[in-house]
């Protein structure tokens, strides 16, 4: 199976394309589309667009997993934030996978099992799990492979199982927690 993650930003977004057979992960690619400093919003937009259609058409992914939008340091972010994001479901849906979003903290919580993780550890789980020689750069495309890593643990791991085996145990993630596991 082969997970697509993405990391919106409207400045630079992150992807990163994981591929699994369930217990062991292999990374496909990984990177960031950044359009020129100095180009326009709207040509901004365009870039990431064309970048990740080009990008799923080459990867064909099973499915795409996004990080969704749960916080902004303002409005004028959090809307040109929710722009790029909007362009990235374009670009996953015109590539007629399925598409799944996760929040921060779900990714957090999946990568390093802890919701309010930095940076950096989310980027050292990364190399850890995908045993990687250095923590992917930038910390954009590092996030966009645990957004892809959270989609994988949540769709196939231990979890996952555990959460279909006993149906009402679901949590709003669709995964059920390890307290609830019973074997």
């Amino acid at each position: 199976m082969i997970i697509f993650g993405i990391d919106p930003g409207s400045t630079r977004t992150g992807y990163g394309c994981v591929e699994t057979d369930g217990r062991r992960h292999r990374l496909v690619a990984c990177g960031a589309l950044a359009a020129p400093a100095i180009s326009a919003f709207p040509d901004r937009l365009l870039f990431i667009h064309e970048g990740l259609v080009s990008l799923l058409a080459r990867h064909r992914p099973d499915s795409v997993a996004i990080e969704n939008i749960f916080h902004a340091k303002n409005v004028r972010s959090a809307l040109r934030l929710g722009e790029a994001r909007g362009v990235a479901l374009l670009a996953a849906a015109s590539a007629g996978v399925p598409i799944c979003e996760y929040t921060p903290a779900e990714i957090k919580r999946a990568v390093v099992g802890f919701g309010r993780a930095e940076k950096q550890q989310i980027g050292q789980m990364v190399k850890l799990l995908l045993g990687l020689d250095a923590i992917p750069s930038p910390h954009d495309a590092a996030d966009a492979i645990a957004v892809a890593i959270c989609h994988i643990h949540g769709s196939t791991g231990p979890v996952a199982q555990a959460a279909r085996a006993l149906p009402g145990r679901r949590s709003a993630g669709g995964a059920a927690s390890w307290r609830d596991y019973r074997p």
